[in-house]
């Protein structure tokens, strides 16, 4: 399919920066280690169920010693109502002892760093980042995803390819806002099965070819 060109792309994208100019993660945190499991937590399963979820989880463990000293036994109960949550209990439990025993409790903030850490992976460490610090990287998760090849940004077979493209395409101003306003724009009104596009505030700007014409 034709791309978007230099000039479309930037358009589009101040167009997204005026219509979400302030744009929210919705996942519920109060400190960095609540934000960490909360990511991990959400992979293939909502926001909405993960906010479900995590007030119980939250109220024992939202420390990553007091992670630790629950351990996997006392952690899965809590979120069993989370897809693959056995797997992610493990993560989020070997995580903790990394963080305790390697790093004083404190979550690195550093890119390269965190990827090296269990259960973190680019998506994770970027999105932490970014919601945590307001740094600049874009969190390639289901919705950015899927609007990088509707809305004709870039396309990529993994989230990593269309990471890296939309990394080279987003001015660096726009980078610490770009991810979380596509995501809201993705949840909300270009949906994947009906788009909402006489609601979307990019319509004058959309190349999409599912676009729905006035």
């Amino acid at each position: 399919m034709s791309l978007m060109n230099e000039k479309q792309c930037i358009q589009f994208i101040e167009a997204l920066n005026q219509a979400y100019p302030h744009p929210k993660c919705e996942l519920n945190w109060s400190n960095e280690w609540e934000l960490m499991m909360a990511i991990i937590l959400s992979a293939q399963s909502t926001d909405k169920n993960v906010n479900n979820t995590t007030p119980h989880l939250f109220a024992v463990a939202n420390t990553p010693e007091k992670t630790l000293r629950l351990g996997i036994e006392g952690i899965t109960p809590l979120v069993r109502s989370v897809n693959y949550f056995n797997n992610k209990t493990k993560s989020i439990v070997n995580l903790a002892d990394k963080i305790v025993h390697d790093y004083n409790g404190k979550i690195p903030t550093d890119f390269k760093t965190l990827t090296g850490l269990p259960g973190i992976g680019r998506k994770t460490a970027s999105v932490f980042l970014n919601v945590a610090y307001k740094a600049p990287y874009i969190g390639v998760d289901t919705h950015v995803f899927r609007l990088a090849h509707r809305l004709k940004f870039c396309t990529g077979k993994t989230p990593h390819e269309v990471q890296n493209k939309l990394e080279k395409i987003v001015p660096p101003k726009y980078k610490p806002t770009f991810a979380l306003a596509m995501v809201l724009l993705g949840r909300y009104i270009c949906t994947a099965r009906k788009p909402k596009c006489f609601d979307c505030p990019v319509y004058n700007v959309c190349l999409s070819d599912e676009k729905i014409k006035k």
